[in-house]
Parts: C-alpha cells; structure tokens; sequence
C-alpha cells in the first residue's frame, strides 16, 4: 500500500477492510452472470467510441451530488479505459471555492463547479489497476485545492440502480478502500503543478496541453486487501 508508513486508524482500517468485502462480492454476483464491471458499463451500446461517455448522460446521485463516467483515449499499457468521478458544489462542505486564479480560459461557475477527484484505469477484462488525477482541462473543472478535494473524497457515493446496482457499489467502495492512496494522489497533483508553474510561468499551468496526467499509481484491490488485513492484525492488541 502507499505510504504503509502512515499509521491508519483502527476504524479507517475497519472501514476499508469491509469495501474490499464489498467489491469482491461485486465481482462474484457480476461473475455468476458472465459480466464485470465495464462490461457492465458498456452494455447496451452498440459500438465503444474512444472520447464517448459511457453511459451518454454520466452517472449522477442527486442526494450526494455524485459524479461518474468511462470513456478511453489514452492507450497506456494494459489499460482499457478509466472512470472519471467527480463532485458537484452542492455535494460540497459550506464555503468551499476553488482557488483564486485568471485563467486563460473560462471555469465552469456556481452549481456547475465541479471538482474532478480520481480517474480509474480499468484493464480489459474489467478489473481496476490504477489511480491518477488530471490538469483542469482534461475534465473541464473548477480547481480546487488539494486539501480540499481530499475532504470530498468520504462523501463520494453513487446509492441508486442506474445503469448497475454492483457498478455503483463497487466505485463507492473503490473510494474507501483506496482512500490512503488517492490522498497522496491528490498532494502530488499540486506539488507537479506548483513545479510546472515555476518551470513555465508564462503559461496558464491549467490549460497546457502538455500536462494532462498530474499523478499516477498502480494498484490491485486483492493486493490491498491483503495488506489492509496484515495492517489490522498488527494492530490487534496483544
């Protein structure tokens, strides 16, 4: 697990030993139907289109201002296509604002103020194998500090049917059961743009084409689960 030498409390630990539960039983009612979860995703559609939206409309949670969508373009190693999530302001904590900035190009404003949080890599046969975040351009958000984002990361959750019941679970527990990794994630996608800023600073940092992934890691949920589970009996009581 990244940053293992971060001591995660009991309860955290608790918490996400039950979303790796979760997904697993995700896999196994998908399984028992012959479909995974970007199976599921895309079933129904005719073709899969690079850049498409999948499904056409994202998927969104009203009550949490939740928000999710696949789609590819990318073509790195392994990967088929990745989720983008995201919050909207009325899912936010009161008084929270993206940064004060002059870009070059318009921000979405009010209600549509969105703040992308993590993108998923998901591989061909529907299993997840990374995490990274983006610059601003590349999902058309509002930029909000990284402690910030980090704050949204808990109230992320998709709790409805549509387009799949198990779809839905497994990216809200992704959330919890990956959440030490998409924190550091997210602290390293404003130290590489402070550090373009410095190296660029007549550019607008948040619209160069030149930098869209801002950090990346690998990951394996049988791999976490395994070290979330060596974690909590290291700190059962003796």
């Amino acid at each position: 697990m990244r940053s293992q030498e971060v001591k995660l409390k009991h309860a955290e630990l608790l918490a996400m030993q039950a979303a790796g539960q979760e997904i697993l039983n995700c896999y196994r009612v998908l399984a028992k139907a012959e479909r995974n979860i970007v199976g599921e995703v895309l079933r129904g559609e005719a073709e899969f289109t690079e850049l498409n939206h999948y499904p056409d409309a994202d998927v969104f949670d009203r009550d949490t201002q939740s928000q999710y969508y696949y789609h590819a373009h990318r073509g790195l190693d392994g990967e088929h296509g990745h989720f983008h999530t995201f919050i909207r302001p009325p899912g936010m904590p009161e008084g929270m604002l993206p940064i004060s900035y002059t870009p070059s190009e318009p921000w979405p404003e009010g209600s549509a103020a969105l703040s992308h949080l993590i993108g998923i890599s998901m591989d061909a046969w529907g299993f997840p194998i990374g995490l990274f975040t983006t610059n601003r351009w590349v999902t058309d958000e509002a930029w909000y500090r990284a402690d910030d984002v980090m704050s949204l990361l808990e109230r992320f959750e998709v709790d409805h049917a549509a387009p799949s019941w198990p779809v839905n679970r497994w990216i809200s527990a992704m959330f919890v059961l990956f959440r030490p990794q998409m924190r550091t994630l997210l602290q390293e996608r404003d130290v590489v743009v402070a550090a373009w800023v410095a190296q660029h600073p007549d550019a607008d940092v948040f619209e160069d084409r030149a930098l869209e992934i801002t950090s990346a890691v690998r990951i394996s949920v049988p791999e976490q689960i395994a070290v979330v589970a060596a974690m909590l009996a290291d700190d059962a009581p003796a």
